[in-house]
């Protein structure tokens, strides 16, 4: 297992829709483990395949309960899809580890049902609610080339591209 850098805005793979994958081999098995080990290593609540670089539809989930506990629990979902949708969560302290440096408020759906294949292809349906589906909507709009500061106000998003690139241009 390894720790990958995360890439962060404005690398352009953010922006496109990642590709299915249809072969479950070794070299799988093992960007799986590093999205993992990447992901407690950040820390962060999920990660998506094309944060580390890979444009393929993979996300990892945590669900450590405790931060500070030895035994971290995970679990990936391959070609993840939200098939059913409802309810209303505000996320008042959502982040991103490819949006450095932002916290925002973003309204998503509060309950999600996500058909997809788990980490040897076989097919599941996992239904989650509240923070977990927040995690779930943000990693998949990740596959689809979208970023969390897409929900947010014209304003609040041009605000953060200008701090971007003032900071690309000062580096």
């Amino acid at each position: 297992m390894a720790i990958r850098d995360i890439i962060t805005y404005p690398d352009p793979l953010l922006l496109k829709p990642s590709e299915t994958v249809t072969e479950f081999g070794d070299s799988i098995q093992e960007l799986i483990e590093d999205m993992a080990e990447t992901m407690f290593e950040a820390p962060g609540s999920g990660l998506a395949a094309v944060q580390v670089g890979v444009n393929k539809r993979i996300i990892v989930v945590n669900t450590t309960e405790d931060m500070d506990d030895a035994e971290k629990s995970w679990y990936a979902l391959i070609n993840p899809e939200i098939i059913e949708k409802d309810g209303v969560f505000v996320s008042d302290n959502e982040g991103c580890l490819s949006v450095p440096e932002l916290r925002a408020t973003v309204r998503r759906s509060s309950r999600v049902v996500v058909k997809a294949l788990d980490r040897m292809g076989e097919p599941m349906t996992i239904e989650v609610d509240n923070f977990h589906a927040v995690i779930l909507q943000h990693e998949i709009d990740h596959l689809n080339g979208i970023l969390f500061i897409d929900h947010l106000s014209v304003l609040k998003r041009n605000l953060y591209k200008k701090k971007v690139k003032k900071h690309l241009k000062d580096s």
